[in-house]
C-alpha cells in the first residue's frame, strides 16, 4: 500500500511541475534604450515574483499556467499593468518591455501583452498582439483582418484584408516592418476587386505569418513625425525574437493552410537566436491531389525568418525577411452549357510574387543615447493574362512591378530631464513598372528617391500634461516637392482616470499606380485633426473616443467629369490619366469614433465601437460629393467568453457582429455597355448609388490544452455565420448581357489544428 501511495504521489508532483512554465521579461527606458535593472516584476494573484538584474532581464520561474496579470513598478518610471497574457505548457512568455520615465509613482500604463504604444503617438492608435490574432473571430491569423474589429476601419471586401480608414482610399494606407516602408506584402493582391486587377496594399492573407509577428501599431491619423508618405493609416510590424534559451516548435494545418515554425538559440552562452516559418496553402496541397475547386486553382506559400546576435560592444544585429508567392488560376467548363457569368469567357492566371530582406542594427553609445539604423529591399511582381475562350472578346494582359529601398537611421535618448529627442532620416528609392493593359510589349517604368529627416520631442517624464512635437521634412524627387511637416500631439489628464488628448499633423502621400506616370504629378496632401478623451471606467474596462477631421488638397480631379483620386484608382486610370492636379480642388474626411473596452477578464471581454462619418471630395462643379468609401457608419460588436477548465485548459466562444453602410458607386450606362461588351461607367454623374448596408456576424469556438510535453490548439471560425447576401458591387455581365450583381462572400467555415511543443 505504502508503493502505492509513494507511485501516486510521484505521478501528483510530476504532473504539478509540469503545469508551469517559465515568464522572461526585457525591460529598457522608453527614450534611451538603457537597460532598467531592479524594476520588480510581479505576476497578479499569485506570490512570485522577480528582480530585473543589471541588463534589465527579469525571470519567474513555475509560472501556474493559465491566463495572468503582470504587473512592472521601478522608482522613476511609469508602472505597467500587463493584460491578456496566456502561459502555455510548451512556451515561455518572452517580453520585450519599454517603460517611460515618470515623476509620479502611482501613474500607470495598461497594454495588452507585449505591445506596448512604442511609437509614442498619443492619439489614433491601436495595438495588436498574436494573442488577440489567435482570439478574435476570423482573422484567419492575419492582423489586418484584426483591425476590422476597430473604430474607423471599413473592410473592403470579404476576400482580401484591403481597408478603408476613416473613408480614405485603401491606397494611401502604409505598410511598414521594422521601421521602413515596404510593398504590398499580401498574397492574392487582387482578390475581391471588381476589375480582378491587383491592388497596392490589400489581399487575400498577409504573406507574414502571424508566428512571426512582435510589437504591432496600428495608427489612422495625424501620425508622429517618424511616418511619413502616407494620408490614411500605417500597420508598422516588428518581427519579434526567437527564443535564446530553448527550443520550441509550432505546427499548425487548417483549411488557410501547413504552417510550421520554430525557434531557438544559435549561441546560448552569446544570445543569438533564431525565428523562422513556412507556410503553404492548403488548397494548393488538395489541388495537388487532384481535387476540382469548380475550375479555380488557388495556391500560396510563403517563408519568413528572423536571426537575431547581440554582441557585447558592437550592439545587437538582426537579420530579417520574408517572401512568397501565389497564384490563382481559373479554367472555365469546357461545355458551354454550364457557364453562368462572363468570367466563363476567360481563363484567367493571376501570379504574384513578393519578397523582404534586412539588416537592423541597435546601439547604445552612451548611457543616453541610443542609434538604430535599418536598411531593407522589398520587391513584388503581379501578372494576370486572361485568354479569351471567345475570339469576339480580346486578350487583357497586365504586368506590374514595384520595389522600394529603404532606409532609416533614427537617434534617440534625453536631452535633460525635461525633454527627451528623437531624430533621424528615412529614405525610400521606389522603383515601378507597368505595361499597357491589354498590350504585352508596351511597358513604362518611372523611379523617385523620397527623403524624410524628422525631429521629435517629447516630455522626458510621464506628468498630467504630455506632448509630442514634431517636424518632418519630405521632399519628393519625382515630383520635385519639398514640404516642412508639423506634427504635434497633447495629452491632459484631468484627473487619474480621465484624460483628453488633441493631435495634429500635416502630412503628404505621392501615388506609385500608373496614374504618377501622368507627370508632374504633386503629392496628395492633408491636414489631420484629432480631439479624444479616454475615460478608466475600473482597472479592466475603459471608455475612448475620437473626434476627427482631414483636409484634403493637392488632388487629381477631372476637369469636366466628377473623378478624384479620392474615389480610388481601380476603375479610373485611363481617365485620370490625363488630369492635370489642381491645387483648388480638395476633399475632406471627418467623423467621430466611439469605443467602449473590456479587456479579458474572468473569462470575459468586449470591444465595442461605433464610427460616424463622411468623405467627401470637391468636384469641378465646386460642389462636394461623398467619395466611393462613403459608408457614413462603421458599428463593430465583439464579445467573448472563455472557460478555464483546468490550469492549461481553455474552452472558448467569441463572435463579432460588423454593420456597415455600403460604398458608393458610379451609374452603369447600359446602352453603353452593350455596344462596347464591357462595363461602362458614367463619370458625368457623381457616385448617385450606394450599396445596401453590410451586415457580417463572424464566430470562433476554441479549445486549448497544454499536455506533458506540447499544448494544442482545436478552432473553427465561421465567417458570416447566418449566410447574409452582402453586395460588393455591380458591372455588365457580357454573357447574361444585363447589369448583374456580385454578392460578397456567403457562409466560409474555417477548421484549425495547432500543435506547440
Amino acid at each position: 500500500m505504502k508503493y502505492l501511495y509513494l507511485v501516486l504521489t510521484l505521478i501528483s508532483v510530476s504532473t504539478f511541475a509540469q503545469k508551469v512554465q517559465n515568464v522572461r521579461i526585457n525591460l529598457k527606458d522608453q527614450n534611451t534604450k538603457a537597460p532598467i535593472s531592479g524594476a520588480t516584476v510581479f505576476i497578479k494573484n499569485t506570490q512570485l515574483a522577480g528582480i530585473a538584474d543589471e541588463k534589465g532581464h527579469a525571470i519567474i520561474e513555475n509560472v501556474p499556467l493559465g491566463r495572468h496579470e503582470i504587473e512592472i513598478t521601478s522608482v522613476g518610471f511609469t508602472k505597467l499593468i500587463l493584460k491578456e497574457l496566456i502561459l502555455e505548457n510548451a512556451k515561455e512568455i518572452i517580453l520585450d518591455l519599454e517603460m517611460q520615465a515618470s515623476s509620479k509613482t502611482l501613474e500607470q500604463v495598461v497594454i495588452t501583452a507585449a505591445t506596448p504604444n512604442m511609437s509614442n503617438a498619443i492619439t489614433s492608435i491601436n495595438t495588436i498582439t498574436f494573442e488577440q490574432i489567435m482570439r478574435f473571430p476570423v482573422t484567419f491569423f492575419d492582423p489586418a483582418r484584426l483591425v476590422f474589429s476597430f473604430a474607423g476601419v471599413a473592410n473592403t471586401n470579404d476576400q482580401a484584408n484591403g481597408m478603408a480608414i476613416r473613408g480614405n482610399t485603401p491606397e494611401s494606407m502604409q505598410w511598414k516592418l521594422e521601421g521602413v516602408e515596404i510593398v504590398n506584402p499580401n498574397h492574392l493582391s487582387n482578390a475581391g476587386t471588381f476589375s480582378d486587377q491587383p491592388t497596392q496594399t490589400g489581399g487575400g492573407t498577409n504573406i507574414l505569418s502571424a508566428q512571426m509577428l512582435g510589437h504591432m501599431n496600428f495608427l489612422t491619423g495625424a501620425f508622429p513625425s517618424e511616418y511619413g508618405n502616407t494620408l490614411a493609416g500605417v500597420m508598422d510590424m516588428t518581427y519579434r525574437v526567437g527564443n535564446n534559451k530553448k527550443f520550441q516548435h509550432t505546427a499548425q494545418i487548417g483549411l488557410i493552410g501547413v504552417d510550421l515554425s520554430s525557434e531557438g538559440p544559435l549561441n546560448k552562452a552569446k544570445g543569438s537566436s533564431y525565428l523562422f516559418n513556412y507556410r503553404y496553402s492548403f488548397t494548393g496541397l488538395l489541388g495537388l491531389m487532384g481535387i476540382d475547386f469548380g475550375g479555380e486553382s488557388i495556391k500560396f506559400q510563403d517563408l519568413a525568418f528572423n536571426f537575431n546576435f547581440p554582441t557585447r560592444r558592437m550592439g545587437t544585429f538582426m537579420i530579417f525577411g520574408m517572401g512568397g508567392n501565389s497564384s490563382n488560376e481559373y479554367v472555365p467548363n469546357s461545355d458551354e452549357k454550364f457557364w453562368e457569368s462572363e468570367k466563363d469567357f476567360n481563363n484567367i492566371d493571376f501570379y504574384s510574387r513578393m519578397g523582404v530582406v534586412g539588416l537592423k542594427h541597435n546601439i547604445k553609445f552612451s548611457e543616453k543615447w541610443n542609434l538604430k539604423t535599418v536598411l531593407a529591399n522589398s520587391g513584388l511582381e503581379n501578372l494576370r493574362d486572361a485568354y479569351k475562350t471567345d475570339p469576339a472578346f480580346n486578350i487583357s494582359y497586365t504586368y506590374q512591378a514595384r520595389n522600394i529601398v529603404g532606409f532609416s537611421s533614427i537617434v534617440s535618448g534625453n536631452l535633460n530631464k525635461l525633454f527627451a529627442l528623437k531624430t533621424g532620416v528615412n529614405i525610400n528609392h521606389y522603383f515601378n513598372e507597368f505595361n499597357f493593359q491589354n498590350s504585352g510589349d508596351s511597358f513604362y517604368s518611372f523611379d523617385g528617391l523620397m527623403v524624410q529627416p524628422f525631429v521629435r520631442i517629447t516630455n522626458n517624464e510621464r506628468r498630467r500634461f504630455s506632448y509630442n512635437v514634431g517636424l518632418v521634412l519630405p521632399h519628393y524627387t519625382l515630383s520635385e516637392k519639398t514640404y516642412l511637416e508639423p506634427r504635434l500631439g497633447l495629452a491632459y489628464a484631468l484627473t487619474s482616470k480621465f484624460e483628453l488628448k488633441a493631435s495634429y499633423g500635416l502630412h503628404s502621400y505621392e501615388s506609385s499606380n500608373q496614374n504618377a506616370f501622368a507627370l508632374p504629378y504633386r503629392p496628395v496632401r492633408a491636414h489631420h485633426f484629432n480631439l479624444g478623451y479616454q475615460y478608466q471606467l475600473s482597472e479592466n474596462q475603459e471608455l475612448y473616443g475620437e473626434v476627427f477631421y482631414q483636409n484634403l488638397f493637392n488632388t487629381p480631379v477631372s476637369n469636366n467629369q466628377y473623378l478624384s483620386v479620392l474615389n480610388g484608382y481601380e476603375n479610373t486610370v485611363v481617365e485620370l490619366s490625363t488630369d492635370a492636379s489642381n491645387l483648388n480642388n480638395q476633399g475632406r474626411n471627418y467623423g467621430i469614433e466611439l469605443n467602449y473596452r473590456k479587456y479579458l477578464s474572468k473569462g470575459l471581454f468586449a470591444l465595442i465601437n461605433t464610427t460616424i462619418y463622411k468623405a467627401e471630395f470637391l468636384a469641378f462643379d465646386k460642389k462636394y460629393y461623398q467619395t466611393r468609401f462613403s459608408g457614413n457608419h462603421i458599428v463593430n460588436l465583439t464579445i467573448g467568453k472563455e472557460w478555464t477548465k483546468s490550469p492549461g485548459k481553455f474552452i472558448g466562444l467569441n463572435t463579432r457582429i460588423a454593420w456597415l453602410g455600403g460604398f458608393r458607386n458610379y451609374e452603369i450606362l447600359e446602352a453603353a455597355s452593350i455596344v462596347s461588351k464591357s462595363t461602362i461607367y458614367n463619370y458625368a454623374k457623381p457616385l448617385i448609388e450606394k450599396n445596401p448596408d453590410y451586415f457580417r456576424p463572424d464566430l470562433r469556438v476554441y479549445f486549448k490544452k497544454s499536455k506533458d510535453k506540447f499544448s494544442r490548439t482545436i478552432s473553427i471560425d465561421i465567417q458570416n455565420f447566418t449566410g447574409q447576401k452582402n453586395l460588393a458591387y455591380q458591372y455588365y455581365d457580357a454573357f447574361l448581357e444585363k447589369i448583374t450583381p456580385k454578392y460578397q462572400l456567403g457562409m466560409i467555415p474555417m477548421l484549425n489544428y495547432r500543435i506547440e511543443f
